[in-house]
This record gives structure tokens, sequence and C-alpha cells, in this order.
């Protein structure tokens, strides 16, 4: 996104006038404040109580019904934490990679990780393994032209996602429309997805899980990423082929991108895409477990700047009684985003929500667990740039096993974490204020 380029910084008020000036018309998110009531109502679990197996079911039902997209079953599901884990699990699957790459990411930089990733598909395409890059022109673009020319001269096909020159896409240039997903999908059949690029911030480990809490080297952003096996990688797999189809790029090679794929587990999985004046299935399904939980609703998010519902709905969640926390970022590469969330401090404290904000290292992944049952990992932040203008892939686990793990990263984050408190709050500054203000009024374009 937009918010993740230091190269922007000393520009970004510009650009972001710019985009105003080129959009013709505000598209907005529908109307789903009151998703629930349309919806029969679920059991309500004994207060401390588990969720039981057949609410677990109602609730996945209901959220079928809400995307209009199917729950798979059979899954296995891996988390992944930071940037080492995850360039160590992706490495290991394109190493072992017989017949398709396909690859999707925000931002592919000519860093040392970056040389070292392109590297590997290189490789990998010189062993006749077919590679297929979709990279973002804005995410990317501190990569010159001749980093992925090289791999195109490789054999690899590569397609520069709504470039930044209009003379590029002409007729159909959509600057404001931004690739932010993280997809790789090897031979059909291992899929991964979630907030890291490839990108020397992520080269680090961010002290994750580590009882040090400062160092002395770099530290590496905080990131979340999955691995995912069995049927529902076919999904991740359809996400890229849409995307590269929507590009008007050349025809990739007939190759089988769609093995029969076993079970390999046993998660319950709904691969969620969202794309610019789509169905808004993946702001659907975050509006409705919000609406519908009963216990918790655990959110870990770097850029937070939530449209009027989605505030409504986590400020409706605590006042019946839900435990609604946040771990939010102390630091960011984006000022303007922090202060619009900051602007709903006072609001969502006054109704009892909890905010964290994580230390030592820059927060970046996106992640939510509700109920300890409803657990998602992608790449959209709760902001509206990631629900209304950003091609976005989130992973949603229902399961209870799944969830658990989903906690226990949530209470470590706390404990790296300072919690925000009313108080303290309203003892901010009057130009804290005034940028919070400020940045507010600009959250659609942020």
């Amino acid at each position: 996104m937009l918010n993740d380029l230091p190269w922007l910084r000393p520009f970004r008020f510009c650009a972001i006038v710019l985009l105003c000036l080129l959009a013709a018309a505000c598209s907005t998110l529908p109307d789903v404040s009151k998703l629930s009531a349309s919806l029969p109502p679920l059991a309500t679990p004994a207060a401390g109580r588990a969720i039981g197996p057949a609410r677990l079911d109602a609730l996945a039902a209901m959220e079928e019904a809400v995307t209009g997209s199917p729950l798979v079953k059979g899954n296995k599901v891996s988390l992944l934490f930071d940037g080492p884990q995850t360039m160590t699990a992706m490495i290991a699957a394109i190493g072992q990679a017989r017949s398709t790459i396909n690859f999707e990411t925000y931002i592919f930089d000519q860093d040392q990780l970056g040389q070292r990733f392109a590297d590997i598909l290189i490789e990998k395409q010189r062993a006749g393994v077919q590679v297929n890059i979709i990279y973002d022109s804005v995410g990317s673009i501190g990569a010159p032209a001749e980093f992925f020319e090289r791999m195109r001269a490789a054999g690899i096909r590569l397609v520069e996602f709504n470039p930044v020159n209009p003379l590029k896409r002409f007729g159909r240039w959509q600057l404001n429309h931004r690739d932010h997903r993280k997809i790789l999908v090897v031979d059909g059949k291992i899929g991964f997805t979630g907030g890291v690029n490839i990108s020397a911030a992520y080269a680090n480990s961010s002290l994750f899980r580590s009882r040090l809490r400062s160092s002395a080297g770099p530290v590496g952003w905080r990131d979340t990423h999955v691995q995912i096996e069995g049927p529902a990688v076919a999904s991740l797999q359809l996400l890229f082929l849409q995307t590269w189809s929507s590009q008007h790029a050349e025809d990739l090679p007939d190759l089988d991108y769609f093995p029969k794929l076993e079970q390999a587990g046993d998660k319950t999985v709904h691969v969620l895409g969202s794309q610019p004046d789509g169905d808004y299935s993946l702001y659907k399904a975050y509006i409705l477990a919000i609406q519908q939980a009963r216990n918790s609703i655990h959110i870990t998010t770097p850029y937070f700047a939530p449209d009027r519902q989605l505030a409504d709905a986590l400020i409706a969640a605590a006042r019946r009684g839900v435990d609604v926390s946040l771990i939010l970022p102390s630091v960011t590469d984006s000022g303007l985003v922090l202060h619009a969330g900051q602007s709903f401090y006072t609001q969502l404290l006054s109704a009892g929500i909890r905010i964290y904000q994580l230390q030592v290292s820059v927060l970046h992944a996106k992640t939510a667990v509700i109920d300890g049952s409803w657990s998602t990992v992608g790449s959209a932040n709760m902001d509206i740039r990631s629900f209304l203008h950003n091609y976005e892939a989130n992973v949603i686990v229902i399961d209870d096993q799944f969830g658990h793990e989903m906690e226990r990263a949530f209470r470590e984050d706390v404990r790296g974490s300072q919690q925000i408190t009313l108080e303290q709050w309203r003892q901010r500054p009057f130009s804290d204020r005034v940028k919070e203000w400020a940045a507010r009024s600009l959250g659609y374009w942020l």
C-alpha cells in the first residue's frame, strides 16, 4: 500500500492530493452495519466456555452465505512469524518445485534479500520450472527495471500491476488501485499468504518470542504469514490467475495449475480475496465475525484507519461485554495513517476497548482471532484502503486449535507492548489532536 513506502514520505501529501484530483468519483463500502440482523441468531455460549462445534459450523454457514464463497475442509495450516521463518519456509517450498511457481507481491526490492530471492527463482526457471510473477508497480517502484529484466531474460513471466507510467497501460490507468497481496503457490500444492514482502525489512528477526527486548543489531519487522497444504491451495492459485488475467497480460503456458489435492489436515479454511468494485467479501466477513463475537476480539494491525461501520462494530461489541483488544504500532512508516487511527482512540477507550502499542520493532502483522476460534491472517490492514482500493488476500481459519495458537501469539505481542489508557490519552498535546483531525479527513486516500 502507499503507506509502506519510505521514498514517498516527503511527498505523501502531494501524492494524496494528486490521487484526489485523478479520481472521478469516490466509491464507498456497502452498508453492512446490520449484517447479523438479516441472519438467524446463533446460540450464545455460557460465559467463559469455549465455542462448541455446532456454533462453529453455524458461523461457517453464515460466513458462506454472506461472502458467497465456500469454506474448504481438510487443510494443514502452519503459522509463520516474521521474515526469517517465512523466507526459510518459502525458499524450501520453491526448492522442491517441479512444475510451476506463481508469486504475487506488493514489494519486491532489489536489496540483498530481493537479490537472493530472484536468484533462487531464476535457478528454478532454468531448471525447467515455469515461474510467473506479479509485482505491484507502486510497491516495487524502488527496484530498477534492470532487476526485473534480468528475471525476464531467464524466461520468467512477469506482470507489473497497474503501472505508474500511464503510457504502459493506456486507457486503463488506475493508479489508486494497488495489488497488496502476498501469494506464493508452488506446483499448485503448497500455498503461502500473509503480510511479508520481499524487502530487507524482513532479513532479521523482530525478537518475537525472544527474551531479549532490545538488540544491538537491526531488528526486523513483526509480521505473520501462513503456509497451507490441502484443497484450499486451489483458491490461492485461482486468486493469482484472476489477477494475472485482470492485467491483460500474455497468456500463461498451458500447465497443470490445478492438480488434484488430497486432504492434508483437519483445518477448515476460507480464502477471501478483495478488490476494488468487488463484492467486499473480506469486509463483510470481518464485520460479521465482530458482530457475532461473544467472548473476545483480538486484532493486530499496523495501519488502523477504519470506516465508521467498522469502528461502531468494535464499540458495540465492547459495550455488550466482549473483550476487545487491539495491538497497534508505536512506530510506523506512515505518520498520516497513525494519526488517522489515533483519532478514534478516545471513543474506543471510552467504550472499554484496550489498546496496546507494540514496542521494539515495526508492526506489520495483519491478524485477528475472535472467540478463540475464528482467525484470519493476510495482507489486509484494518483501514479503508485495504477494503476499498486494494487487491488483498486473507485466509480465515475456523478452528479451536489454530485459534489457540493465534491467542498465544497475541498474548506474546501484548507482553512486548505498552497499554494506552484513557486518562493518559486525554493528556496528549493539542498539536496531536490537530494532526489526528487532519489525517482522519484524508482517511479515504491513506
